[in-house]
């Protein structure tokens, strides 16, 4: 496969063993740093893999983002969503703004919402067990993927709940998955320097943790292209290896590019952000080679990426096209390019385009319902 490309030795002898092992942790750290033919043959692999792995199909998820508020007390440096209780532009959705759009959401043929928001100054395990019964009130059958871990753990602060018991609490009021979010990058010196007040990695891992042992299923992200470097995205990809060979939680992994252009951090003058188009190949191809079918699903986010270069990065790697969204404020105010609401028909034409298969999914990947376009 890869003889008849002027790739280096070093290279083609990583890539060959990566067609029937997953790549160790050094490798890893070599092939992100790959360039010229040697990222092209990396891509191939990575595209081989995918096909060999998890077939044609490119699933995604007709659902809707519900961001129930944006008043947040965790400032990141990355974050361009939060606000202050009390700023003009502040607002938490009421119950029947929250059933509204979930309703018209409903009658669009979604099978998910995903519940996110702020961390808001008195939010306990209570306040989001009432925000998933007043859902699965109205719609028993349609998933909630929600919250974050940042957000569960404090809320089990303020409930006086240990981390389990509010897990229980919130799957018994239908929490059905838990977004992989506020994982940004799993080391403490990045973690330290963008957002110092959410939960250091050793307890955002064991927060994952137990909900994976609770019985709720997880996505798993990572935030790149701010102030981590390369080997930093590595030790993240490890960090997700590792705990998915533990617990078997996840159900997908979702790497983000950072948007940065209205980000804090960029307005006070931090340079250099953001990651090039080579380097989020690199990363999807060298995610699929370290998780090979321990972690199946890779996902790509046109929101963050926009339509084109998200179906580019379906050759890298990645089987997923993510969701509608049905809007997605946080995405909206960092700038995304190509606006947060798409169609099953928009994203079954970028499938299509590239000969392979739409397929729709649910949040955990359990139930497939066939296209009719």
């Amino acid at each position: 496969m890869l003889d008849k490309l002027p790739i280096s030795l070093k290279t083609q002898k990583i890539l060959d063993k990566a067609l029937d092992e997953p790549i160790s942790y050094e490798d890893a750290n070599y092939l992100i740093n790959v360039g010229g033919s040697d990222l092209f043959a990396l891509v191939a692999t990575a595209d081989y893999l995918r096909k060999e792995i998890v077939g044609n199909n490119v699933t995604f998820i007709n659902n809707c983002n519900i961001n129930f508020t944006n008043v947040c007390t965790v400032k990141c440096g990355f974050c361009a969503f939060a606000r202050d209780l009390g700023d003009y532009d502040a607002y938490i959705l009421t119950d029947e703004e929250i059933l509204k759009k979930a309703s018209q959401a409903v009658e669009n043929g979604a099978r998910e919402f995903c519940l996110m928001g702020g961390v808001l100054p008195d939010a306990n395990i209570e306040y989001y067990e009432d925000l998933l019964k007043l859902l699965k009130n109205e719609f028993p059958n349609i998933l909630i993927h929600g919250f974050s871990p940042t957000m569960i753990y404090d809320a089990s602060l303020k409930s006086e709940m240990d981390i389990d018991d509010s897990f229980n609490a919130l799957k018994k009021a239908g929490l059905d998955t838990l977004p992989g979010t506020a994982a940004e990058i799993l080391t403490d010196r990045s973690r330290n320097l963008i957002c110092p007040s959410k939960v250091n990695v050793s307890k955002w891992i064991d927060i994952v943790k137990s909900a994976h042992n609770i019985g709720i299923p997880s996505s798993a992200t990572m935030m790149y292209g701010h102030v981590e470097n390369i080997q930093e995205r590595v030790e993240h990809l490890e960090i997700l290896r590792n705990i998915q060979l533990e617990t078997k939680g996840f159900t997908e992994f979702i790497p983000m590019t950072f948007m940065y252009e209205y980000s804090p951090i960029y307005n006070a003058g931090v340079k250099n952000l953001g990651a090039t188009g080579t380097e989020d190949l690199k990363l999807y191809a060298v995610s699929r080679l370290m998780f090979r079918d321990l972690i199946p699903n890779i996902q790509v986010s046109w929101v963050k990426m926009g339509f084109k270069f998200a179906q580019i990065s379906l050759t890298a790697g990645a089987n997923d096209l993510g969701g509608t969204l049905g809007g997605d404020e946080l995405s909206q105010a960092s700038g995304a390019p190509n606006g947060v609401d798409a169609s099953i028909e928009q994203l079954s034409n970028i499938v299509k385009d590239l000969g392979r298969l739409p397929v729709e999914r649910n949040s955990k990947y359990t139930e497939f319902y066939p296209i009719n376009y």
